[in-house]
């Protein structure tokens, strides 16, 4: 493998939510030899790494989001020795892997905790943040971000749930116990670290209260996330970890703005290689107001994502995502569920990817699959999402309208299996799954795909191809092109070529004319085979083009 830090600038990282993606011994759950086994399939579409969900040692209460031992391999998902192997195999086929890793809570049954929670007097009391009296935050997933241990009188944080408590960054001793855990898999070989909310880990001294919203609670964001001190600990983690084993970091960075974003990831800064922002996927109020029927506007869409390459073209490399394992699919949230579903499919990745940056593709999202498809509480599987029907329940919502709240937004619609196949429970397991298997895996799975040259799964594949062979898709500058509401249309730029990436992000025709000079240009990828685009400048609902200006 090749230890410079310049691959990840345009790569394509394939996000593998472990506990979804293949079951290798029956028992409904995803493990690490189902990885290696599809590793195939993996280099087929043309992937520069693997980022893997967590992993490691935890009674699972947010699927291994809160981790109670940090340098073992949670026994449903394998052995040490099935990890070996898979980094191993996938080092040789050119496949880097990247661990996703969770540093600003521990597990509640972390050796860590039950230490600091044994009395006031432990030595690792001050691992973990408590007080005598809570503020007001409320917590992530519901209820007061504070929880008292009856042991003690006092209160600690967890922001997300009782079962995650919050590590105290303040203490140099958890700084170093961190670093310790990180050493032990980049000397391992693993090739970077995917950061679990790491705007979060900087907490303010004095814990103000908030504006007590309807909730009951404060939000506890505009007092902890990008808190000034996370960049001191960033800077101490990359200079002691990061940049000596030239590791990529992706950090998730909630609440976070451009002009934050730069501090994260300007070179001259030394944290991180680049952060993942949610202002895009925020805008039907997945961030703020999750619980809601609000769609994304379009026409905000694209000037979000325009100002974002306008602004980080000279600093740092986009994260570009429409997916991962805490957002709904996105087919089921701005494509087509039916008719266009390909289609619609094939633009959204054309429109995303054409960008500078670099790609995160989600498991399913190279088949183009939607969401679950929940009927019922009871279907349910996440912590979020069951806490948060009960909220809309006790608001006065029907179960019936509060379903389908949560059935749109749940974060369980990308957490059922990956569609391998039309078979039984879509060829992820022979055994009963941790969670139901989608509803449309007879028409939507990857050996059907492989079959056909105009799948989504071989557009995907052309176009992570065209990403890192053509300078324009790879270096070049963008450049927004005309404006008209509905179509997304930009140029790459490099030295004296140019491409064009035009978009219709609607279900209705559209009229836009060909920019000049493209008229006469080669059409490098696109949805319509036989479009009469270049001729007459109409758009065909969720039609995509790539042209080169000759």
């Amino acid at each position: 493998m090749k230890t410079d830090t310049s691959w990840w600038k345009n790569a394509a990282v394939y996000e593998i939510y472990i506990r979804s993606f293949f079951d290798s011994d029956g028992d409904g759950i995803g493990d690490l030899n189902g990885i290696r086994q599809k590793l195939p399939y993996l280099s087929a579409l043309g992937v520069d790494a693997i980022w893997i969900t967590p992993f490691f040692q935890s009674p699972g209460v947010d699927n291994g989001y809160d981790i109670s031992d940090y340098y073992a391999v949670d026994p449903q998902y394998g052995t040490m020795e099935d990890f070996r192997a898979l980094l191993a195999e996938a080092h040789e086929r050119g496949i880097r892997i990247i661990l996703d890793m969770v540093l600003n809570h521990t597990s509640a049954l972390h050796p860590w905790f039950q230490e600091s929670r044994a009395s006031r007097a432990s030595r690792k009391r001050d691992w973990y943040i408590w007080r005598d009296e809570p503020n007001n935050w409320g917590s992530q997933f519901g209820g007061s971000a504070w929880h008292r241990d009856r042991e003690t009188g006092q209160y600690y944080l967890g922001l997300f749930s009782a079962a995650q408590p919050d590590l105290n960054w303040q203490n140099p001793q958890v700084r170093g116990a961190v670093k310790d855990v990180l050493h032990f898999w980049a000397d391992m070989g693993v090739d970077g670290f995917r950061l679990d909310v790491i705007s979060l880990i900087a907490k303010p001294e004095d814990y103000p209260d908030g504006e007590v919203n309807e909730s009951g609670f404060a939000d506890f964001h505009p007092f902890v996330a990008n808190n000034p001190r996370v960049h001191d600990y960033l800077r101490e983690l990359n200079a002691e970890v990061f940049a000596p084993y030239a590791l990529f970091t992706v950090g998730e960075a909630s609440a976070v703005t451009l002009a934050e974003a730069r501090k994260y990831c300007a070179a001259d800064r030394h944290e991180l290689s680049t952060v993942f922002s949610f202002e895009h996927v925020g805008l039907d109020g997945s961030e703020e107001y999750k619980w809601t029927d609000r769609r994304i506007d379009l026409e905000e869409l694209k000037r979000v994502l325009l100002r974002w390459q306008e602004g980080a073209e000279a600093c740092f490399p986009n994260a570009l995502f429409w997916c991962n394992h805490d957002q709904p699919r996105i087919v089921s949230r701005l494509g087509d569920k039916s008719t266009y579903r390909e289609r619609s499919a094939k633009m959204l990745a054309a429109a995303l990817y054409g960008m500078r940056g670099v790609a995160f593709v989600y498991q399913g999202q190279e088949l183009g699959m939607l969401g679950g498809g929940f009927s019922s509480r009871a279907e349910l599987r996440d912590i979020e999402s069951l806490q948060g029907y009960d909220a809309l329940r006790r608001a006065g919502y029907g179960d019936k309208d509060a379903m389908a709240i949560v059935s749109a937004k749940t974060r369980d619609n990308a957490r059922t299996p990956m569609q391998w196949s039309a078979g039984r429970n879509a060829g992820f397991s022979s055994g009963e799954p941790w969670i139901k298997p989608g509803e449309n895996h007879e028409a939507i799975n990857a050996e059907e795909q492989l079959k056909r040259g105009d799948s989504v799964f071989a557009f995907t594949r052309e176009l992570l191809r065209l990403r890192r062979e053509d300078p324009c898709l790879s270096e070049g500058r963008l450049f927004p092109c005309e404006d008209k509401p509905g179509v997304l249309a930009y140029e790459r730029r490099s030295d004296n070529r140019s491409v064009l990436v035009v978009c219709n992000l609607t279900a209705e025709d559209q009229r836009y004319p060909c920019p000049e000079g493209y008229a006469d240009g080669r059409v490098l990828l696109s949805n319509c085979p036989g479009s009469c685009y270049t001729a007459d400048g109409r758009l065909m609902p969720y039609e995509c083009a790539i042209l080169e200006k000759p």
